[in-house]
């Protein structure tokens, strides 16, 4: 399956209308993490009033939403944190480009998660990405994150896979210095976790650059040059989530404003040394894709001339043979001339003639041999 970019709006929708996504998970869920220095506290909510009520109780209140197709769970949200009908918009009109927003009252970032399936791996429903072969099936999830004076707000289109889940773990035990920052920290390790789930994902693709590699050495096949092409369709699709990500982080990390810390903006130089390097590994291995293909066009040739050789061989071989063969079958009558074919009536004709034939046959092998055509 081709990557393509899903849009969800209808045309000639109003700026700011909220439309649900087509992928729905069967009930929206709320989690809720409210923590400082010194306490913690976890909970799933089923009212998002719940949820606003804990903000006015902590230091740092983080409220992950997952299900995009609550229109007015949303909209309650866009009210209580002032954000705008059009960032809202491009929260559930997934398949925007990785960016980042900001207003004097919190900043907006939208990213890409991507998924990498095995073959005949089931799933919830995403976005379809490229690529369904043996090499598995790419998946793209947008994540949505809103961060301000004291909280910050995460929403998701599915609750599979969670890649915030290392995070919570570490606020539970109080490892790490996230109960110990703010707002801004916490939002710099989630885009942090994003930008590097692109590594695991890039490590299966290079094992499948050298299986491919390797089977294309052995026994190169139709079905392999289609791998090919849908592994240099895939990588493309990573180095368009990748690159943007860089962008993103460089925007933030030169964003002067005061909800971002001196001290988060050093930490997300690092992010974006991490991206850089994702990037450069993406191109890396799109430069080998490529090379595969060259390999691929250069193994079969040579399989072909090895076959055309074989073949040619075989037929120069058989060239003298066939010619001693015609001249024998030639049916001129030997008792109306005797310069008719004598050898008609000798009686070791037949025996000599195919000496003939064995003793060429074995004088061009070992001719070719001694050439080293063979």
């Amino acid at each position: 399956m081709r990557g393509r970019i899903i849009r969800t709006v209808t045309p000639g929708t109003a700026p700011g209308a909220l439309e649900p996504p087509r992928q729905r998970v069967e009930s929206v869920e709320i989690q809720v993490v409210c923590f400082d220095a010194d306490s913690y506290q976890e909970m799933k909510v089923d009212r998002i009033d719940e949820a606003l009520g804990a903000i006015e109780d902590a230091r740092v209140t983080w409220i992950n939403v997952i299900g995009l197709h609550d229109v007015e769970l949303l909209a309650t949200l866009g009210r209580r944190f002032g954000i705008h009908p059009l960032a809202l918009e491009d929260v559930v009109n997934i398949g925007q480009r990785p960016k980042h927003e900001h207003t004097r009252d919190h900043i907006f970032v939208i990213m890409r998660l991507l998924h990498l399936l095995e073959a005949g791996e089931r799933g919830r429903p995403r976005r379809p990405g490229p690529g369904a072969g043996r090499g598995g099936r790419l998946e793209v999830e947008q994540v949505s994150l809103f961060f301000g004076r004291g909280y910050v707000l995460t929403l998701q289109e599915i609750p599979d896979d969670d890649p915030f889940e290392p995070l919570r773990e570490q606020i539970r035990s109080g490892s790490g210095q996230v109960r110990e920052r703010g707002p801004d920290y916490l939002a710099y390790r989630m885009i942090d976790i994003l930008v590097d789930s692109l590594y695991p994902v890039l490590e299966r693709y290079g094992e499948r650059i050298e299986r491919i590699e390797d089977e294309l050495l052995d026994r190169p096949t139709p079905e392999l040059l289609s791998e090919i092409q849908d592994l240099k369709r895939e990588l493309l699709w990573i180095r368009r989530t990748a690159w943007p990500h860089r962008d993103l982080v460089t925007g933030l990390q030169r964003l002067e404003h005061d909800l971002i810390s001196a001290e988060t903006r050093l930490y997300l130089a690092d992010s974006y040394d991490h991206c850089v390097q994702l990037i450069d590994v993406t191109n890396t291995f799109r430069e080998l894709a490529t090379g595969l293909t060259d390999l691929y066009l250069t193994t079969t040739s040579n399989r072909m001339n090895e076959i055309m050789k074989v073949l040619t061989i075989m037929a120069s071989i058989f060239i003298p043979l066939t010619f001693i063969a015609g001249i024998y079958g030639m049916n001129f009558d030997p008792e109306s001339s005797s310069l008719n074919m004598p050898e008609l009536h000798w009686a070791y004709g037949y025996p000599t003639a195919l000496a003939l034939m064995a003793m060429i046959a074995v004088g061009m092998v070992l001719y070719f041999k001694l050439k080293r055509w063979l």
